[in-house]
């Protein structure tokens, strides 16, 4: 659903296309159906050597330096990224550095209104516990911060924010709910008649309760 939601904003045929942050590979696959000038860079040794072997375009790198020089790519993805490195400001811009005037950088990041923090938290007498903890990212910032150091979550239009002084035009900004694939798969009635009412809240105000913001810049002069 989400490449074809990238799709609907700007297509991909032909085009130089670059993931940050792209683990072992599964978007990158994804692209190379519409483009052979597909790209990868990945900090993690084995997620690049994993995604290397299919794309053999894949660069071993940090978010915040990229290796590529100014003005190179039509598309630069940063799916579930950006809540992860070091600097995310610094990682914006530099996906606007390589990024072609009049190219897109498509940003997919957490949405600190969603009810669970998905990435899970650290709780007293407990200490890291993996999976969805309700909440979390409803609390004031020194609660959350300390419950949920190891990642960020972004309010309504803090991520469109990370773009400010940069050369932009925003053509999306909005935020969806998860397909639920897992109570699809098990539940199919249940998952589809879930899957139908929330993605129908992502035409109204709620859904800036959503799983995901999902934030696209045009680079302009």
């Amino acid at each position: 659903r989400r490449l074809q939601m990238i799709r609907e904003v700007t297509p991909l045929e032909g085009g130089r296309i670059l993931d940050i942050g792209c683990g072992v590979g599964m978007y990158l696959r994804a692209f190379r159906r519409f483009s052979d000038e597909v790209y990868g860079v990945e900090y993690e040794q084995a997620r690049a050597v994993a995604a290397g072997r299919e794309t053999p375009t894949v660069a071993r790198a940090v978010a915040e330096q990229l290796p590529f020089p100014d003005a190179t790519f039509d598309v630069v993805l940063l799916h579930e990224v950006i809540e992860h490195v070091r600097n995310d400001r610094q990682t914006v811009r530099e996906a606007h550095r390589v990024t072609k005037w009049g190219g897109v950088i498509v940003i997919f990041a957490p949405n600190r209104l969603f009810p669970f923090e998905t990435h899970g938290a650290y709780l007293p007498g407990r200490g890291y516990v993996f999976g969805n903890i309700p909440f979390v990212g409803w609390l004031p910032d020194p609660l959350r911060q300390r419950f949920a150091p190891h990642v960020r979550a972004y309010l309504p239009g803090e991520v469109r924010r990370l773009f400010r002084g940069l050369p932009g035009e925003v053509i999306v900004e909005t935020a969806i709910y998860p397909g639920f694939d897992n109570v699809v798969a098990r539940w199919p009635r249940f998952g589809w008649l879930l899957r139908r009412v929330l993605y129908t809240l992502e035409r109204s105000p709620l859904r800036w309760f959503g799983l995901s913001h999902f934030v696209v810049v045009r680079k302009q002069f």
